[in-house]
Parts: C-alpha cells; sequence; structure tokens
C-alpha cells in the first residue's frame, strides 16, 4: 500500500516527465544541428576508440590509490587500537 505523501510526490515527479522530455530531445536537436554540436560528435566518434585505454589506465590509477588509503586507514586503526589498549577505561 502506497502512504498519500508517496502518491503526492510521484503525483509531482509525473508533472516533469513532459518538460523533461522536451528539454532532452531539444538539447540533441541543438547538438545535431548546430555546426558546434557537430564538431564535438566528430571529435567523440574519433576518439572513441581509445576511451578503453584511458578508462583501463583511470581504472589502474584509482585501484592503486585505494590501496594506499585503505592502508593507512588500517595503519591508523592500527594504532589507535594499540592507544586504547594503553589508556584505561573508566
Amino acid at each position: 500500500m502506497i502512504s498519500r505523501g508517496v502518491e503526492k510526490e510521484i503525483g509531482s515527479m509525473r508533472r516533469w516527465y513532459l518538460p523533461l522530455t522536451v528539454f532532452g530531445l531539444a538539447s540533441l536537436g541543438a547538438l545535431v544541428l548546430t555546426q558546434r554540436g557537430r564538431q564535438l560528435l566528430r571529435w567523440l566518434a574519433q576518439n572513441f576508440e581509445n576511451a578503453p585505454d584511458t578508462l583501463l589506465q583511470w581504472n589502474e590509477t584509482t585501484q592503486r590509490e585505494l590501496e594506499r588509503l585503505r592502508a593507512s586507514v588500517n595503519q591508523l586503526a592500527d594504532s589507535l587500537g594499540a592507544a586504547s589498549e594503553r589508556t584505561p577505561c573508566s
């Protein structure tokens, strides 16, 4: 069963479907019909081949950074754990 507040939210969201659809279609039209938009689409098509290599490089860099952060957090947790063992609780 849907509560009255949720129904109200869904109704207010439905009001935006048509305006957002029109805005999206107009944006796509502007992209295709303008010289700048066509240049952008041409550039994307030409550079699409390089995307997997670039994403792979970004993924490897991000993975190394996450591992470095994980090691730092583990070291901090070990330090705090050692400090709490030495401090008597009241």
